[in-house]
C-alpha cells in the first residue's frame, strides 16, 4: 500500500480522516509569520501538504491588524 501523505489522500482513500495521523520531522519548525498573513496562510498550507501537524506549539501568534488577510465582523 503507498504511504499516505497528507490528510487529503487519506479521505480520499477513507472518505474520513479519522485514522490520519500528521508526522513531524527536522522540517517542522516554528513560524514567526504574524497570525492571518499571507506568508502563515503559506505555511499552513505546506504543513498540511506535506501531512504535518497544522500548528507548531511556537508559532507566534500575534497578528498586526495591517497585515491580516481576514476582515472580521
Amino acid at each position: 500500500m503507498a504511504r499516505i501523505r497528507n490528510v487529503f489522500e487519506i479521505i480520499e482513500l477513507y472518505g474520513h480522516d479519522e485514522n490520519f495521523e500528521p508526522h513531524t520531522s527536522d522540517e517542522f519548525v516554528p513560524t514567526n509569520a504574524p497570525a492571518g498573513s499571507k506568508e502563515k496562510l503559506e505555511i499552513l498550507a505546506e504543513r498540511i501538504q506535506r501531512g504535518m501537524p497544522l500548528w507548531h506549539p511556537e508559532d507566534q501568534t500575534d497578528s498586526p491588524s495591517d497585515e491580516s488577510v481576514f476582515v472580521g465582523a
